[in-house]
């Protein structure tokens, strides 16, 4: 039976998203999910105005006597360290606080949010979305995700388990697994690395990771797999328009 709890995650069927709704489901801990809408209200919630975020309560207590009872958490790498920090106790997919392999499982988290992920975002857009073809853009923004791939795989190479860190899955695996499991439809696909699409392969054998990756909609890692540069493109057209017109808006903005 999963542990109840007063979580309440926004998101959407993103790399970023996803990451969180599959660390809750390897916790087995209970959650609602709310898709996120560009309103007025998530603001008060995550000032950013980006998915994901999430809100709390400490058994619906203040944490503290000078803090309202809700505690908000926004940036998908601290609601991942919120989420292990707070209902991890028994570190399923984590190590305790001040060992080597808890300050190295940070580091891939930090890795990933500072370097993979803003990568391999910018030769997406680039890629797929961009209204003129930049091939300079293009060009560099896969390099640098398929340098930062090679990073993960070279990891991976040397490790005994099968994951990033220690003797078990973190915290560290599932922030990366979303980024990498849709590298193809981004222009860089993880089979150039044997290694890594087993890795890849391998997480999608966990039960969390299976259950989390379809929320809040049903995750495309197999539709993806059968996918051309073609079927890419005529996907990315679909989607190109309100893309541009966000971005629109945004330099419009006073």
């Amino acid at each position: 039976m999963a542990t109840p709890t007063d979580i309440h995650l926004y998101t959407a069927q993103t790399p970023n998203g996803i990451k969180v709704s599959i660390l809750l489901e390897e916790l087995n801990l209970q959650y609602k999910t709310k898709c996120w809408k560009q309103e007025p209200w998530f603001l008060e919630i995550n000032p950013n105005g980006r998915i994901p975020a999430m809100t709390d309560t400490l058994n619906g207590k203040q944490i503290r006597t000078d803090s309202p009872p809700t505690t908000k958490v926004f940036e998908s790498g601290a609601m991942m360290q919120y989420i292990v920090d707070r209902y991890d106790k028994d570190h399923k997919v984590s190590y305790p606080l001040g060992t080597p392999e808890y300050y190295e499982t940070i580091s891939w988290l930090m890795w990933q949010m500072g370097g993979l992920g803003p990568m391999q975002g910018q030769l997406n857009h680039f890629n797929r979305y961009a209204p003129e073809k930049i091939q300079y853009g293009i060009d560099r923004y896969k390099s640098e995700t398929r340098r930062l791939y090679r990073t993960l795989a070279d990891a991976l190479k040397t490790s005994t388990s099968g994951y990033l860190v220690g003797d078990r899955c973190t915290i560290a695996d599932i922030a990366c697994w979303g980024w990498v499991a849709v590298g193809k439809s981004s222009g860089v696909d993880p089979k150039e690395f044997p290694v890594l699409h087993e890795w890849v392969e391998r997480m999608l054998k966990r039960p969390g990771v299976e259950k989390g990756r379809h929320v809040p909609l049903p995750h495309n890692y197999e539709a993806i797999q059968s996918m051309t540069e073609e079927d890419f493109d005529k996907k990315a057209a679909a989607n190109r328009g309100w893309i541009l017109q966000g971005q629109k808006d945004e330099q419009e903005r006073k």
